[in-house]
């Protein structure tokens, strides 16, 4: 049995450029927060810095050579904000625009569209140390940047997302402390919610008017929740756990502003909204990219608090304490998204899994990888023939890379990295993805 995709369907991969970049103090690059965050002993579980990660500064041909032989069509990654404007608002570097256009130049050459995100979290240190997102000032800094980038890129790239995961860049960075800056302030981590949100509303119309006729959006990352039983206490940890993960940003971003349950709930901790703020952040969007790797549920054991629960009745991948595999919750999301939303154009821009690979006589059987992308893939054909606009999807990740606070542990990748050699070698995954994208067909 095929199932046939539309043509024009995006088949990607994404990075993000502290990821996989490296030559952190090379070619006028300045300092980020994540390079100050992973010099911190023990911030990162196995001691590593974004140096080298994938080398992908001096080794974007090979990358390319990758992805060439997955066959995709497209690949989402990200500017590295301290490699443009080492100081995050004063110098351009000439330097690190030149390697942007390099790389951009040599995707086309490949036959290959660039997705670039502007944001994918390298906030320059220089920033931070004057407030970082928490302050105004680096909303103006941001829209300066955009600006500089698209207009150098711009006529040749025409798919721009202001930010990667907004949720991750406060509550996950300022509130839980678990990535960089690093810090536990909850009001502050709703303050740079809001800043984010604000500097994205701020740059469409920039991005618009740099480079007319391209799409901007945002890529929101989503947890859907489900009660762990029928109590009370469970559906409302279950409303309360989607008021703030997912539709703290996507209501915004839609013109609904907050929702109120979370609003009420976070109490004193709500972030400053100025006059004209709300209408600032639903600027209208071409696209919403939906990041999706795992569903939420929701149990409240009487402290009024949102607790996982695994539901181990479904296979596990090893990230963290253990991500269950369940592709009926993204189907359900991207339902929802699309009926009561109405957005012009979905792409998945992340889906992927993280297990413990090994290279045997120069292969690596990374089955159930394969099985956890070909699940995930095979819920979109009904929805778009169901009317949903999903017009693209990007697997996380290239290949195995810097993974953020838990360093080079958890390997995403299509293609395995071997960081003593910086070998790629392509996983029983990545060849079956290049099957998929070949066909624009999953095929049976």
């Amino acid at each position: 049995m095929t199932t046939q995709f539309p043509a024009g369907f995006y088949w990607g991969t994404a990075t993000a450029s502290f990821q996989i970049e490296g030559a952190t103090q090379e070619d006028g690059r300045g300092e980020s927060i994540w390079d100050r965050f992973a010099s911190v002993p023990n911030n990162i579980l196995t001691g590593e810095t974004g140096d080298p990660a994938c080398d992908s500064y001096h080794r974007y041909g090979d990358d390319i050579a990758i992805m060439q032989e997955l066959g995709v069509n497209a690949y989402r990654f990200s500017v590295a904000w301290p490699r443009v404007i080492p100081d995050g608002d004063g110098k351009v570097n000439p330097a690190g625009l030149d390697y942007y256009e390099r790389l951009v130049d040599a995707l086309l050459t490949a036959g290959i569209t660039p997705f670039i995100t502007l944001y994918h979290w390298d906030l320059p240190q220089a920033l931070q140390d004057k407030g970082g997102w928490a302050s105004r000032d680096t909303v103006a800094s941001f829209v300066r940047y955009a600006e500089i980038v698209v207009t150098r890129l711009g006529d040749r790239v025409t798919h721009w997302i202001t930010h990667n995961e907004p949720w991750c860049i406060s509550i996950l960075s300022h509130e839980l402390g678990a990535h960089a800056p690093g810090l536990r302030d909850r009001k502050v981590a709703l303050q740079v919610a809001h800043n984010v949100l604000i500097s994205h509303g701020m740059a469409v119309p920039v991005i618009r008017s740099s480079c007319p006729g391209s799409e901007v959006g945002i890529v929101l990352n989503f947890e859907p929740g489900y009660p762990a039983t029928s109590s009370p206490a469970d559906a409302y940890a279950t409303a309360l756990h989607d008021a703030r993960y997912n539709r703290w940003f996507l209501d915004p971003i839609a013109g609904r502003g907050y929702p109120k349950i979370g609003w009420d709930a976070y109490a004193g901790d709500v972030p400053g909204v100025l006059p004209g703020d709300m209408e600032t952040i639903a600027a209208p969007i071409d696209f919403l990219g939906v990041n999706y790797y795992t569903r939420k549920i929701c149990h409240d054991p009487g402290a009024s608090r949102g607790y996982p629960i695994v539901n181990r009745r479904n296979p596990i991948n090893v990230m963290g304490r253990g991500w269950e595999v369940a592709p009926q919750a993204l189907q359900a999301l991207l339902t929802w998204i699309h009926h009561d939303y109405a957005l012009p154009k979905l792409y998945v821009t992340e889906n992927g899994a993280t297990y413990d690979d090994v290279v045997w006589e120069g292969r690596v059987h990374d089955l159930a990888r394969l099985d956890y992308i070909k699940q995930h893939v095979a819920v979109l054909p009904g929805l778009i023939a169901g009317g949903a606009p999903i017009c693209g999807y990007f697997c996380w990740s290239l290949m195995d890379n810097f993974e953020w606070a838990t360093g080079t542990r958890d390997r995403f990748g299509l293609a395995y990295t071997d960081f003593a050699t910086q070998q790629r070698t392509l996983k029983d995954s990545g060849h079956w993805y290049g099957r998929l994208t070949r066909a624009n067909a999953l095929i049976e």
